[in-house]
């Protein structure tokens, strides 16, 4: 889950020597052949706005307009503030249909789409799951596990997506259980509309980079987008590097973004909806698609499915690069992605290679 918490980069756009990330609001100020950058801070991280090959007034216009967007969907996609997705989720334990705000009506029905795609890996409804280990907390130091009864309980409810009923706007559920949480997915959703936007206002060549979650248009410059892929075991180090073609998106999920040790044993915020405990299967995920939100929610999944079921749930959720890191450091992809991609390993490095998606 990724919504409205800290993270710490995964990825980082490779702009050759331009290395820098500017808060400056004037875009004039960060330009470099009609290049211009912008940062927001929404989703619990920076999001990196860079558009190419536009005039300074209409790049102004564009990050005035996504930064109203990204502050918007901040605040109604998220579960601990006082808004239309709280007001949702206090009204499914009482099992009776109610009107749902407009905005919802999306991430519901894709959200359920995947959930039947992932065979449930990805799954919305364990937010009260979430709750329960407070990953979103701020301070991850001297935590523990929570109770394993209360784990075990929710785990026994077993609240999952396909009970929500939704007809026309109204929204019904039979288990009072379902909490909406949409942490592994909302981030993703609104860099694939942020990206159509840019496109509405006649921009071509651009990337918006959310915590290291991206989606590529055009190319930059005379080039693709070239994006490095963080190694999960050394934060100052690339496990690789990819070309990123137009519309593409780059989605990374791992355990090093949010966890805790007790006895010895890392818990990161990646549950697994079938344990109720984190998923302990893989250091990382990374998948490309054309569509954000489908590439964040697939990342989540195949993190949790690991090293010997991702290849089958890629398949049903429509993925066709696929880069893993197991849990023992074993690096396995499908070989598309092993023809695009570049890996910074070490000669004796074990990385195994699956059929074709």
């Amino acid at each position: 889950m990724k919504l409205l918490s800290p993270l710490l980069f995964s990825l980082f756009v490779l702009l050759a020597c331009d290395s820098q990330n500017n808060n400056n609001t004037n875009p004039a100020a960060v330009s470099d052949s009609n290049k211009f950058q912008h940062s927001i801070l929404s989703f619990g991280t920076i999001i990196d706005v860079t558009v190419i090959g536009v005039d300074a007034s209409q790049a102004q216009q564009a990050f005035t307009i996504l930064e109203e967007d990204f502050k918007y969907w901040h605040r109604v996609w998220n579960p601990w503030l006082k808004g239309p997705l709280s007001r949702v989720n206090s009204l499914i334990p009482t099992k009776a249909a109610f009107n749902l705000p407009l905005h919802l009506i999306p991430l519901i029905e894709q959200s359920q789409g995947y959930y039947q795609q992932s065979e449930g890996l990805f799954n919305p409804a364990i937010g009260q799951l979430i709750n329960l280990w407070r990953f979103h907390e701020h301070k991850q130091a001297h935590k523990q596990p929570p109770d394993e009864q209360q784990i075990q309980a929710l785990i026994s409810a077993r609240p999952t997506m396909q009970q929500l009923h939704l007809q026309n706007i109204q929204l019904q559920s039979e288990n009072e259980n379902v909490l909406l949480n949409f942490g592994a997915f909302a981030k993703g959703y609104a860099i694939e509309r942020s990206i159509k936007t840019l496109q509405n206002l006649g921009i071509e060549n651009a990337v918006i980079n959310a915590g290291g979650d991206l989606k590529v248009l055009g190319q930059h410059h005379d080039r693709a987008w070239r994006i490095g892929i963080r190694h999960p075991r050394d934060k100052s180090a690339m496990l690789a590097s990819v070309q990123a073609s137009d519309h593409e998106s780059v989605f990374t999920s791992g355990d090093y973004e949010r966890y805790f040790i007790f006895n010895d044993k890392r818990y990161n915020h990646i549950l697994d909806p079938r344990t109720g405990y984190p998923a302990d299967l893989s250091q990382s995920v990374t998948v490309i698609h054309a569509d954000a939100g489908r590439a964040d929610a697939a990342a989540t999944a195949l993190f949790v499915a690991g090293p010997e079921h991702w290849h089958r749930i890629a398949k049903k959720m429509g993925i066709k690069f696929v880069l893993l890191v197991a849990a023992n450091g074993e690096v396995h992809m499908n070989p598309a992605m092993a023809k695009r991609i570049q890996l910074n390993l070490p000669d004796a490095a074990s990385v195994k290679i699956s059929d074709t998606l």
